[in-house]
């Protein structure tokens, strides 16, 4: 039977919408049935020989939710494990670890209270997109054809993963480098302080902990730290405990943010340069993966420390698949993605923080020194937003005007000259333009080129 399904729920890298408007618990159940029927039809097998994790946030759906896409999974024919209430890198790891088919994670990441949705991925730990997979499974719940080729049930597993998942993110870092430091620690509600807080009792830090239980009420504020209003009490937090480092996560807690000792926030893209060259002390002459809105800090950072730096699409669906054609060591997003060769190609929330602590602890310098020759030299306007009609016309008029330029379209449109460059590129889901560009002169002059393209954008 068809169930309703608004088509705007199904993104460009997950399914994402409002509980009990948008998603409710009998379209989760059809969700769940109709990704047996894409996964069985990715993998060449009837559903009955498929198993896939699950997993949840803690939102105050997820538990009603979850278990309906487990019945929609079960009912469908396949075996299913289920871990629970668990941070979304651990749903990656446990279908990365037992070799699963794939998984689902009940969850709507750094999205207000309201809102619910599921992370899919398939076998690997490779996500499903809008192009592969997540428009078959809308179609699918849509027409009412959410079968896996069984008429069986599925059998059903619970586990606990949490020590497992924690001894191998360990594994990333020497504990006995970790120097005593102390650190703020932001885990905005969300599923951090269960899923890291007992890795960072392990190590010698003084941790003072701010919204650190979690609470899918958000009582303190929204688990979104890329948002300016949502950093504002780690910062204050720092600046009046003076302590050594801020760290925010997200809801699901895929994603962290650095704030150094001074109270400032850490860009992305600065900090994938720093991670990348501690990764190519390790890991020498490695790949590095970069998103093509980044700062030149990146590839030049990677270049100098004898590594290869490789521009890439936006998106963890790419990025994973990326990763693995070209054997990177390690990639990373603006927003705050951070992808791991070791640990399955995934985005990791966890990792980068034991990574940074022990980055301080070996160069022994305070964060803030160690980003002083990056932010003296690359000037960044972050990503700006801007309504526009016709996207794909506005590209074509910006190519024009640029047309002196070095142009590449990895992934929108990136113009690059000797001392600037920026990158345009569409929204996936409304009509915006988003900019990021940067100046390798002056911030004044980064500001001009910045009002510039956007004149010409917002014309």
């Amino acid at each position: 039977m068809a169930v309703a399904a608004p088509a705007e729920i199904f993104k460009a890298y997950d399914i994402r919408g409002i509980y009990g408007e948008q998603i409710d618990g009998d379209l989760a159940e059809a969700i769940g049935a109709a990704f047996v029927a894409v996964l069985a039809e990715l993998h060449g097998r009837p559903s009955s020989q498929l198993s896939i994790g699950l997993g949840r946030d803690m939102r105050l759906s997820a538990p009603e939710l979850s278990a309906r896409y487990r019945e929609g999974m079960l009912g469908a024919g396949a075996s299913v494990i289920d871990i629970g209430m668990v941070g979304t890198e651990m749903l990656y790891y446990l279908v990365g670890s037992r070799s699963l088919d794939g998984g689902l994670m009940c969850t709507a990441s750094h999205n207000p209270k309201a809102y619910t949705g599921a992370k899919l991925i398939r076998e690997g730990a490779l996500a499903l997109s809008g192009e592969t997979g997540i428009q078959e499974i809308r179609r699918r719940v849509e027409a009412g054809v959410v079968t896996g080729g069984s008429e069986q049930r599925g059998s059903l597993q619970e586990i606990d993963i949490y020590g497992e998942f924690q001894r191998a993110a360990l594994g990333f870092i020497d504990p006995q480098a970790v120097r005593p430091l102390s650190v703020v620690a932001d885990g905005g509600n969300g599923m951090a302080g269960p899923m890291v807080g007992p890795l960072l009792e392990l190590l010698p830090i003084e941790l003072i902990e701010t919204y650190w239980t979690p609470d899918g009420e958000f009582p303190d504020h929204e688990p979104n730290p890329l948002l300016e209003e949502n950093r504002q009490a780690i910062i204050a937090r720092v600046r009046e405990t003076g302590a050594d480092l801020g760290i925010a996560w997200d809801g699901d807690a895929d994603r962290c943010f650095f704030i150094d000792e001074q109270g400032s926030f850490v860009d992305g893209d600065f900090m994938t340069a720093l991670l990348a060259r501690a990764l190519l002390a390790k890991h020498p002459g490695a790949t590095v993966l970069y998103d093509v809105r980044a700062s030149r800090a990146v590839p030049d950072t990677v270049a100098a420390a004898g590594g290869t730096a490789l521009a890439g699409r936006v998106g963890h669906a790419y990025f994973k698949r990326r990763m693995r054609e070209e054997g990177a060591i390690f990639g990373g997003e603006v927003s705050g993605h951070y992808y791991f060769r070791d640990f399955y190609c995934a985005d990791s929330g966890t990792i980068p923080a034991l990574l940074v602590l022990e980055l301080l602890g070996r160069e022994r310098k305070p964060l803030s020194q160690l980003l002083a020759p990056l932010r003296e030299r690359y000037f960044i306007s972050g990503e700006i937003n801007s309504q526009v009609s016709d996207p794909q016309a506005k590209m074509r008029e910006i190519a024009e005007r640029y047309s002196d330029a070095q142009i590449s379209e990895i992934d929108g449109i990136s113009v690059d000259y000797e001392d600037w460059h920026f990158n345009v590129r569409p929204s996936n889901t409304e009509p915006l333009l988003r900019l990021c560009l940067e100046s390798l002169r002056s911030r004044q002059d980064m500001e001009e080129r910045r009002e510039e393209v956007l004149a010409l954008i917002r014309s």
